[in-house]
């Protein structure tokens, strides 16, 4: 067979082509397997409690310039990085921290770490070092990631304005964490004098309701042994503990470090000794600075809580703290689908705030129906959830309420409602639900939690009604579940129900649905009752 000039340039061109990709692919594998092995040996720096070997680590400064460092694990090189995570652009002490533990134990890395670049600049001692978490476009992932920039054992979570007076302090709090083995104490924590007194809480928090709840717990003993701190104090913890935390530095430090400790039940110890000094105080040199710093704390606080999903923390005073919907904002779930909230995905019940709101309106709701003369009773999911928890139904998203349709002409809120939608004094929401013939009142016109209210009439001695829903409960039935009525608890109030709510309920939902507990649409959510 005879190849043609041009059959042989093209084959010879593709020969080159496949060599050139050869090459390109074997150059392109030996840089990433370069990479993995630099990898390796920065976690071999970073996380020697793991139990990996000595290697090359590679650390990033703020200013983006990468430097070799020496990898620690060896008995000669320190074990601590002292880390600095709050502090005030506007008035801080940040640089004397950092001189007061240099002076001391001159061989501690020191790191303060800020989301942005501090304005005016921190002024910094030699060995102290700033780490900007904000990515940059022009800087590699790693500059602006704690982890690549502690390559000690542990790291020393310290407030602004302590000092250290005592270069042995640290070794204490090692021994005791050491001392505690793999067992629950994961952190241990030292007092810091002259501020508020640091005090050890209980903390449980319930992602499924939305809510951390702090308790005192007992204090005043050497070796205490809690779940949070409240105050001033110098921790301790190891730093692969620290960064397998979701948010290893969130702020407010103690606030968002705890909640996820919590979560996964480790404790911290707090000592009576040593003690760690603080002498600037107050902290702040003016009023103003002060309410600039708690406003921001405030500000934190929120955004930290609302990225947790936490919309209500219970203070050890008793005191609540919101951070969830109210009268003035949007409710927290969006339109339902499939008779589904979003939030039930989640593995969540109904946020606090929200069930907060249902509460109030309808408290209200009944308080004008009793005073206007119109029968009601709990209605459906309502009823069940007075029956099973004296309460609204823990996922439930809307309160319902049957009334007697004849006696919609006693009340001056609802009886004028075909004419359009009624705001009254108080800023609830009154009318005539655009699905059907029945009533609505939202919590307000920016919240739209509500209350249903169904217009039954008896026919031949059965509640009937003119709109129905294709929901199984919505059917009719005997009028003699209404007479009479009975009181019943019902949200911190008492309500009026059907006389015989088994029979009435197991007539809507089916038999045993009071002590069978089940999401409104099993098809799309199912509950798993062994979390009950």
């Amino acid at each position: 067979m005879r190849i043609s000039l041009c059959q042989g340039l093209l084959t010879g061109a593709i020969i080159l082509n496949l060599l050139i990709l050869y090459y390109v692919s074997r150059a392109q594998q030996q840089m990433m397997e370069k990479r993995k092995e630099l990898g390796r040996g920065t976690r071999r720096a970073a996380l020697p409690a793991s139990g990996l070997g000595g290697g090359l680590g590679i650390l990033v400064g703020a200013g983006g310039e990468p430097g070799v460092v020496g990898v620690e694990g060896h008995s000669r090189g320190p074990r601590v990085t002292v880390l600095l995570r709050e502090f005030e652009n506007f008035e801080n002490y940040v640089g004397d921290v950092a001189n007061s533990f240099l002076r001391q134990r001159p061989e501690l890395p020191f790191l303060a770490v800020a989301d942005t670049s501090p304005y005016p600049p921190l002024v910094l001692p030699e060995g102290a070092r700033l780490l900007v978490l904000s990515p940059t476009p022009d800087q590699p992932p790693q500059a602006h990631r704690p982890e690549f920039h502690v390559q000690t054992e542990f790291v020393l979570l310290v407030p602004d304005g302590v000092e250290l007076e005592q270069p042995r302090a640290i070794e204490r709090l090692i021994r005791e964490l050491e001392g505690e083995g793999g067992g629950p104490v994961r952190l241990v924590a030292a007092p810091v004098l002259a501020r508020s007194a640091v005090q050890c809480l209980h903390l449980r928090v319930n992602l499924r309701e939305w809510t951390a709840t702090y308790s005192p717990a007992a204090s005043g003993s050497s070796g205490s042994v809690c779940t949070a701190l409240q105050g001033d104090a110098v921790v301790l913890i190891r730093t692969e503990d620290l960064f397998n935390l979701s948010v290893p530095l969130g702020r407010p430090l103690f606030s968002s470090l705890f909640v996820q400790t919590a979560l996964r039940s480790w404790k911290v110890k707090l000592l009576e000794s040593p003690c760690f000094s603080a002498n600037h105080r107050p902290l702040f040199s003016s009023a103003h600075n002060q309410w600039k710093a708690d406003t921001r704390l405030k500000e934190a606080t929120g955004k930290l809580m609302r990225s947790f999903g936490l919309k209500r923390l219970l203070l050890p005073d008793g005191k609540e703290q919101w951070y969830g919907c109210s009268k003035e904002t949007p409710r927290c779930f969006g339109t339902v689908q499939d008779d589904t909230p979003d939030y039930l995905y989640l593995d969540r019940w109904t946020p606090p705030c929200c069930l907060r709101a249902l509460r109030e309106t309808t408290k209200y709701v009944i308080n004008i129906l009793e005073t206007s003369g119109v029968r009601y009773w709990l209605e459906g999911g309502t009823l069940l959830g007075a029956v099973r928890h004296q309460d609204i139904i823990p996922w439930d998203y809307d309160v319902d309420l049957g009334i007697y349709l004849e006696d919609v002409p006693n009340c001056d809120h609802l009886k004028n409602l075909d004419s359009g939608s009624l705001v009254d004094a108080n800023g609830y929401v009154w009318e005539r639900a655009v699905e059907g013939d029945f009533y609505r009142v939202q919590y307000s016109e920016a919240n739209h939690l509500h209350v249903d209210l169904w217009p039954f009439y008896p026919r031949n001695g059965v509640m009937t009604k003119d709109t129905w829903t294709e929901h199984k409960q919505d059917v009719e039935f005997p009028e003699h579940f209404l007479q009479p009525l009975v009181p019943m608890s019902f949200a911190g109030i008492t309500a009026y129900g059907p006389n015989n709510h088994r029979a009435f309920l197991e007539l809507k939902f089916g038999e045993g649905v009071i002590e069978n507990p089940q999401y409104p649409n099993p098809t799309k959510k199912r509950l798993d009752r062994s979390k009950l």
